[in-house]
């Protein structure tokens, strides 16, 4: 059974760093775009970063451009988000996502191509 299972959030301080993980089990990552997606109370949900199954291209909103990362490690079956200097409005529950279907990293994240989704974790960035 194809599985996805963050970790990794938590509680940080304004200007902090958080790195999410994402494990897939069941299947092989390497096979899928993966995308982080965040969700805040109130707010529609937004595809914060994806990465191709092919040649590791990127994707990153606006909003998150230059202070995330994201990165897949094939041998370890894993996803991560690597978030610095992180702002109160980062503050949302994290999904991890996987598309195996033909699509580009920036329609994944934009149209929220998803075929299967983790259970998220949450991230509040509060002083």
């Amino acid at each position: 059974q194809l599985q996805l299972v963050e970790s990794g959030g938590g509680l940080v301080q304004p200007g902090g760093s958080l790195r999410l993980s994402c494990a897939a089990s069941g299947f092989t990552l390497n096979y899928y775009t993966i995308g982080w997606f965040r969700q805040a109370p109130g707010k529609e949900r937004e595809g914060v970063s994806c990465i191709s199954s092919s040649d590791g291209s990127t994707y990153y909103a606006d909003s998150v451009k230059g202070r995330f990362t994201i990165s897949r490690d094939n041998a370890k079956n894993t996803v991560y988000l690597q978030m610095n200097s992180l702002k109160p409005e980062d503050t949302a529950r994290y999904y991890c996502a996987a598309f195996g279907g033909i699509a580009t990293v920036q329609a994944m994240c934009v149209m929220s191509l998803v075929g299967s989704w983790g259970q998220g974790t949450q991230v509040t960035v509060s002083s």
